[in-house]
């Protein structure tokens, strides 16, 4: 049975594992995705339409360029049978040419669809993606590979960051409620 909560499993899987095809549990169709990026350290286009189209941008494209990637919502996952979910996320990855790892975070605002549970929308919002220099990987992966995935409490998260500056406004912004 498909619900909200294996939605956004799929989602995550399908983009951290560079598994397009996992979409089809995820959204339907139709379903479109709009980008709020809040920093100038990465780009996505404002608004897909369609599931080819989210795939194509979130985990093909995606992918080219990132690596040991993990995604998080940070707090308890939707019930059942929802119809809008909001939650923060968190995101660790490395840049498959330089090296250099990204740490951001952001928000999700979901919208699924009553008879399927399939995500309609979503809003991805980027608060913060900040960029490390590659010497940075082994305790950034250290730390992210250690959290419940892909749902983790933000407490844990900012418990056991790694003690970077560049990550400060990351750890700020998933600590606050």
């Amino acid at each position: 049975m498909t619900t909200a909560q294996r939605s956004i499993e799929h989602y995550i899987r399908a983009k951290d594992g560079n598994r397009p095809h996992l979409l089809d549990q995820a959204f339907t169709a139709g379903a479109t995705l709009d980008m709020v990026v809040r920093t100038g350290s990465i780009s996505f286009p404002d608004h897909v339409e369609g599931r080819p189209g989210i795939g194509d941008v979130l985990v093909s494209r995606f992918n080219q360029t990132f690596e040991n990637v993990y995604t998080f919502c940070l707090g308890a996952p939707p019930a059942d049978n929802i119809e809008t979910f909001q939650c923060k996320w968190l995101v660790a990855m490395s840049d498959k040419h330089s090296g250099e790892v990204r740490v951001g975070c952001g928000r999700y605002d979901w919208r699924f669809s009553p008879s399927s549970s399939l995500a309609e929308g979503l809003v991805i919002t980027i608060e913060h993606m900040k960029t490390l220099p590659a010497e940075e990987l082994p305790a950034v992966m250290a730390w992210v590979s250690h959290l419940e995935y892909p749902w983790t409490n933000a407490d844990a998260a900012v418990g056991t960051a790694p003690d970077s500056t560049p990550l400060e406004d990351v750890v700020q912004y998933i600590s606050v409620g």
